[in-house]
Formats: C-alpha cells, sequence, structure tokens
C-alpha cells in the first residue's frame, strides 16, 4: 500500500488536523517521505470532493468549499428529522448514566448504537469526550445545551433520577453475573 493511500485513510479516520510528525512516527518514515506523499496525495485528490489543508505542521482532509455547501443542505434535512424511538433510547441511556462508552450503551440497548451516536452527536445533543482510562475509546455525555434545553441544571435534577439509575446499576450487575456464569469453566 503506498505512503499516500496509508496517509488518506488516516486522515480520513481522524477528521481532525493531524501533525506530519505523528504521521511520520506512526508511519516508520522520515518527515519529508511525508510531505512529499501529501503533495501527491493533493495532487491526485485535485478535481474531487476531498481536498488537503496543510500548514507547516499540520495535515487535515477536508471537503472543497462547493461540496461543504451541500452537505449543509443534507445536515440540515437530517436535524429536522425526529430522532425516533432508538434515538431517545440511546439519549436517555447517556443522559440518565453518562459519561458512558458506546459499549455500556450497546449493553443496555442490546443493539450497535454506532449510528445512533453519531446522530445525537451531529445534532449537538450529546458530545465525545476522551476516555480517562482507555485511549482507544471515548465516552458520551449530554451537552450543556441539552440540559439548558430541558430546562434542567444537572442530570441530577432529571425525574426519578435515583429510581432510574438504581435499575440501571441492578441490570448491569445482572448481566454482568450472567455473563460470568456463561463463561467455560476450567479445571
Amino acid at each position: 500500500m503506498s505512503l499516500e493511500t496509508q496517509i488518506e485513510g488516516i486522515l480520513f479516520y481522524k477528521t481532525n488536523p493531524v501533525s506530519k510528525e505523528s504521521l511520520a512516527t506512526l508511519l516508520h518514515v522520515p518527515i519529508q517521505d511525508i510531505e512529499r506523499a501529501i503533495e501527491n496525495l493533493r495532487t491526485q485528490l485535485f478535481g474531487h470532493a476531498l481536498q488537503l489543508v496543510t500548514t507547516d505542521t499540520m495535515v487535515q482532509m477536508t471537503l472543497i468549499p462547493d461540496v461543504t455547501s451541500l452537505i449543509e443542505i443534507l445536515k440540515k434535512d437530517e436535524l429536522r428529522a425526529d430522532i425516533g424511538k432508538a434515538g431517545a433510547e440511546t439519549l436517555s441511556i447517556i443522559l440518565y448514566r453518562g459519561p458512558c462508552s458506546r459499549v455500556v450503551v450497546d449493553k443496555i440497548r442490546g443493539v450497535n448504537s454506532t449510528y445512533i451516536i453519531r446522530d445525537l452527536l451531529i445534532r449537538g445533543l450529546i458530545e465525545k469526550r476522551g476516555h480517562p482510562t482507555d485511549s482507544r475509546s471515548s465516552l458520551y455525555a449530554v451537552t450543556p445545551e441539552l440540559l439548558n434545553h430541558m430546562g434542567l441544571t444537572s442530570k441530577e435534577t432529571l425525574p426519578e433520577f435515583q429510581s432510574i439509575m438504581d435499575a440501571l446499576d441492578s441490570f448491569e450487575k445482572q448481566s454482568t453475573e450472567t455473563e460470568s456464569n456463561e463463561l467455560p469453566q476450567t479445571l
């Protein structure tokens, strides 16, 4: 796989600016090779919907301005739509249990919540935070704007907060016990 393809994949995944130095470290090549590959990739992307934005130390893949306005129209249409039952369910879990990981949300819901979490992030109802003990995962929490919109000063002022938290704790404890009982016994 070419260096350009690797950089393109990393930038597509990250969505945020990435330092050229971190690319060089990750890909085990000199910084000069990274800069050359970035210029080659910039040329390859010419005339496409994506472009590279670079500074002396950083690089980011973005949409070209003409496509950005089209995406904004699509985004507004998505935001006007109802969040639906799955969205309300996921938002409730994050509202009461958050900050929590997607794995926790999936476990409580019993299904994959990736798309729903993405939708709630786009709408600005939840925010993504770094995980304090696991750099490979993220935590999701409601935004202050959502609490304000709901007329709440904190999540602890939610209706029946303590009884719902107790029910969630009980559910998670029962799930953990069930999982440990299902593990094969070794001698």
